[in-house]
């Protein structure tokens, strides 16, 4: 199995990048074209948003496939799986937080929003219920469509928020209650970006769990959508984030 003993000195890592609920993958795609421009390896996972536990082992197993070192970035409730999996997988040697919760151990989603300001978000939400795999009923939770762009997208043109808001993938309810067993910011160096015109996450929640996990830290007038409406600003921290950690020294003995 890979360590952080275990890279060369100057290993470059592959970025994962992890998005949130109410998107997809492709809410990466700028952010992915200008990483790969400067020749980084770059994987864009599909998140289940089925729950912390169904989500975080999905993304542990395609770290662990990756033969070398891995830099996560989570953008929204893929902060939750990226904190997750970081405190698990022994080749991860970072964090990027992109508008993301980066949460301490024992601690929920709803416990930090309920600690600050309200956003937009709470109201907007619309619950519907759907079957697990063994035909029980559970609850998840989508933006009312009339309410999307003002939450999630303000800053993107009104073409692309009508189509963003029928496409949006729906997060199970339970992934916003559940507490995360553990912190990877304790042991790993983290980077974030806040968007100051947040609607989803209020920018000062944001600025906490910053400072809390000294991270690395920028801020960008942007709405929620971030990587979509301010993909330079995103990839550029990423990329000082994965350039850093080719030089920790604690990643390589050689």
């Amino acid at each position: 199995m890979l360590t952080r003993s275990s890279f060369r000195n100057g290993s470059t890592p592959t970025i994962v990048l992890v998005h949130g609920a109410f998107t997809d993958a492709s809410s990466w795609t700028d952010v992915i074209a200008d990483l790969q421009a400067d020749g980084f390896a770059v994987t864009a996972v599909a998140n289940p948003l089925r729950g912390q536990a169904t989500d975080a082992a999905y993304l542990a197993g395609v770290v662990a496939a990756i033969d070398g070192p891995v830099l996560l970035v989570g953008h929204s409730y893929g902060g939750v799986v990226i904190t997750r999996v970081g405190a698990q997988a022994g080749n991860v040697v970072g964090l990027v937080y992109v508008t993301a919760f980066a949460l301490e151990a024992g601690e929920s989603v709803l416990d930090v929003a309920g600690r600050f300001p309200d956003s937009l978000l709470g109201p907007a939400l619309r619950p519907a219920t759907f079957r697990t795999g063994d035909g029980e009923e559970a609850v998840e939770l989508f933006l009312k469509t009339d309410r999307f762009a003002a939450v999630f997208a303000a800053d993107l043109p009104d073409r692309f928020t009508a189509v963003a808001a029928v496409a949006q993938r729906p997060i199970a309810a339970v992934a916003f209650e559940e507490s995360s067993p553990d912190a990877g910011w304790k042991t790993l160096p983290s980077w974030y970006v806040v968007a100051t015109a947040d609607q989803a996450i209020h920018p000062a929640a944001q600025r906490h769990m910053a400072q809390r996990a000294g991270a690395d830290t920028i801020e960008v007038d942007a709405s929620h959508a971030i990587a979509l409406s301010q993909p330079a600003a995103v990839a550029g921290h990423i990329r000082t984030a994965a350039t850093a950690t080719q030089a920790i020294k604690n990643i390589t003995q050689s």
